[in-house]
């Protein structure tokens, strides 16, 4: 089961100890969530199951492994190893141990807010990005290569332009969970329509975002929603199989996310947005100059009075009574 999905998970091991990136918790989370999903595993499949788990259950944070026991306590088909591992079950009964209630964590204390520097209040008093400059930004970014692509994203965080505005809080708590959900089941149309509904895009530049085989696309849409590290590399792993199962892919990506300023994804978002409109304007540009150039034309007619066809020429006529001709 493993190695058809992870086929790297030996190199993905190596890297996490070498190029600090901890992957482990994600790789113990999405292995997990593959045992879960069926209730009747083969041998081979439970051996590399237990193989894999308990190598990685002593190596990750308490958190995940909470979050691991949590799942495995009420899954029927647990191996015994793996409940024991957890202290789920008693070594030498082979019973489970009943479950403790969870202790409720108290609230975490609202952050002060501060006061915005001058620097800052300059940069939100910049005008707002051009549909020209958004377009061409965004046109930039989708026909570079990734390490231009991270270039770019490294000089947004530094231009004056102005960033789309924070998406709120609640909005992107509850997209990340729907478009884990749906990477999980592996469900293009459902993740893409969440994708664009959370961001505020229209549906091509979202499916341009899910379709692009690189990855940086979706990197800085997920940074732009505040993801957690650990769930876009999980979204990684299952919706972009051709990005989960290259290690350097992963690996990449990964420096890439942690990397990423919000300012810089918020300032492409912008562009997103902003190429939309540069587009709509440059599809009904032909027709709106054709009726700027009737009416200039109609005025023109309206301002110069003519003579009639088969009328005569006005007859002007003397104090006398006598025609001027």
């Amino acid at each position: 089961m493993t190695k058809s999905l992870f086929p790297g998970f030996d190199g993905l091991m190596t890297l996490s100890r070498r190029e600090g990136v901890d992957i482990r918790p994600t790789l113990l989370r999405v292995l997990t969530d593959l045992y879960v999903q069926t209730r009747i595993h083969s041998e081979d499949e439970q051996r590399q199951f237990v193989e894999l788990a308990t190598r990685l259950i002593d190596q990750v944070d308490d958190a995940t492994r909470a979050a691991v026991k949590a799942r495995l306590a009420i899954y029927p088909s647990t191996p015994v190893p793996i409940l024991q591992k957890l202290g789920l079950v008693a070594a030498q009964e082979g019973r489970r141990v009943p479950l403790a209630r969870e202790i409720p964590a108290p609230p975490a204390a609202p952050s002060p807010v501060r006061t915005p520097t001058d620097a800052q209040q300059r940069m939100a008093a910049n005008m707002a990005m051009q549909p020209n400059d958004a377009a061409e930004i965004h046109d930039m970014f989708f026909r570079a290569s990734a390490s231009e692509r991270a270039l770019v994203l490294h000089n947004l965080a530094q231009t004056p332009l102005k960033a789309a505005p924070r998406i709120p809080t609640v909005r992107a708590k509850r997209a990340i969970q729907i478009l884990e959900m749906a990477a999980i089941a592996g469900d293009v149309e459902n993740f893409t329509f969440e994708l664009g509904d959370s961001l505020i895009l229209p549906s091509r530049v979202a499916a341009q975002i899910v379709d692009d085989p690189s990855g940086e696309a979706l990197a800085v849409a997920a940074r732009a929603l505040d993801m957690p590290s650990p769930n876009f590399q999980r979204i990684l792993l299952f919706f972009k199989p051709e990005i989960g199962n290259s290690v350097d892919a992963v690996y990449r990506l990964s420096r890439l996310y942690d990397r990423l300023s919000d300012r810089a994804a918020l300032v492409m978002l912008a562009a997103w947005r902003g190429s939309t409109l540069a587009v709509t304007r440059a599809k009904y540009q032909p027709s709106l100059h054709d009726s700027e150039r009737q009416r200039a034309r109609a005025g023109a007619s309206q301002s110069r009075p003519g003579v009639q066809p088969g009328s005569s020429p006005a007859v002007r006529t003397g104090t006398d009574g006598s025609s001027d001709r």
